[in-house]
């Protein structure tokens, strides 16, 4: 893509939510950078508007590099910032611009009751609506049965040349290795973090530039039994009609509390130097209101509720609803500040293709 072209289609993107010429100039409106699919995001904001009569100018980036990259134009920007939000579909990218001194602390009177456990101490970013870390299957290429039930499985050389996965060093599978390093084991034999990466490894592990998405449609289409991916990419392609099936494994072993399914929440704070911060917090404060984690459980992204669980209380389980039995409970602030290395220990396993 050259300069200019990049140019225009920052431009549009820029533009996407009801900026048209007609617009009042003098309206309030803030910037938010986005990471969260456009599907997904834009009827969220849309309703922010409607509700505050507050414009939006969105930013998103690609499915492969969304956060990471967006997280780097912050950085780049931090002299002269252009966005008054960032929106990430995953917490630990948020984490670090925070402890970088690259977002805020949000202030308003709504964000007060927000969950200790899913907001920073110093109120520099707030957690809701989060997807499972799950495995995706052809259900009629193998059994159930034959899954692997823990994380750890997976370095079994029955599953030689048929695993594939998102890019680690992008995204929520960046997150997710992280958080593996942190726990220091895996599955009832406890497996080392060095040892589940090695496995994986002399599987030959096969990586999906294309993010989570790509690695669903892996399996699709045949060229591998299992793709680890997020909840909603699982969805996606059910909704298109196609038949895949999905498993939650755990990470510690079973009766170990709080150590079943790995959910990866959305997360939003305020930029540092935002010229409009009580707009930008008041946009904060509403993603992570019940509202909007109903509405994105209720869109084909289907998050689940960690904020305001109760609002599912009283529904049925959709039947195409994935759900976390026993969530993983790890550090946002460790899993951010140890997955680079992580990812780096990771990737330099991975492209060895030779036996150690």
């Amino acid at each position: 893509m050259t300069r200019a072209i990049g140019k225009i289609l920052a431009a549009y993107l820029l533009v996407t939510l009801g900026l048209g010429c007609g617009e009042d100039p003098d309206r309030p409106e803030v910037v938010a950078y986005v990471s969260a699919d456009r599907a997904i995001a834009i009827p969220v904001l849309e309703a922010f508007t409607r509700e505050t009569g507050i414009r939006v100018r969105p930013l998103f980036d690609t499915e492969a590099t969304k956060t990471t990259g967006l997280a780097n134009r912050i950085r780049r920007e931090r002299d002269r910032p252009r966005a008054d939000v960032f929106w990430s579909s995953e917490p630990f990218a948020v984490e670090q611009l925070a402890s970088e001194g690259l977002l805020a602390p949000a202030v308003h009177p709504l964000l007060e009751s927000h969950p200790r456990e899913w907001r920073r101490p110093d109120d520099r970013w707030f957690a809701f609506a989060g997807r499972a870390r799950v495995i995706a299957f052809d259900p009629e290429r193998i059994p159930v049965e034959d899954l692997p039930g823990f994380w750890s499985d997976l370095v079994d050389p029955r599953w030689n040349g048929r695993i594939a996965m998102a890019d680690p060093r992008f995204g929520t599978t960046r997150g997710h290795i992280g958080a593996i390093e942190v726990l220091g084991e895996l599955g009832p034999s406890k497996l080392s973090f060095e040892d589940w990466i090695e496995g994986l490894g002399r599987n030959r592990v096969r990586l999906m530039p294309g993010g989570n998405a790509a690695t669903v449609d892996a399996v699709v289409r045949g060229e591998v039994l299992l793709g680890l991916t997020d909840s909603d990419d699982v969805r996606a392609v059910r909704r298109r009609g196609v038949e895949i099936g999905a498993i939650a494994p755990r990470h510690l072993a079973e009766g170990v509390p709080d150590g079943g399914t790995m959910l990866v929440p959305n997360a939003a704070g305020v930029v540092e130097g935002s010229e409009h911060p009580d707009l930008a917090a008041r946009l904060v404060a509403f993603l992570a209101s019940a509202e909007v984690e109903r509405m994105l459980h209720d869109s084909p992204s289907g998050n689940l509720p960690i904020a305001h669980p109760t609002i599912l209380d009283d529904e049925p389980e959709a039947a195409d609803s994935i759900r976390a039995p026993d969530p993983l409970v790890v550090s946002i602030p460790d899993v951010a500040g140890g997955m680079d290395r992580a990812v780096d220990s990771a990737m330099d396993r991975f492209l060895d293709r030779g036996e150690p």
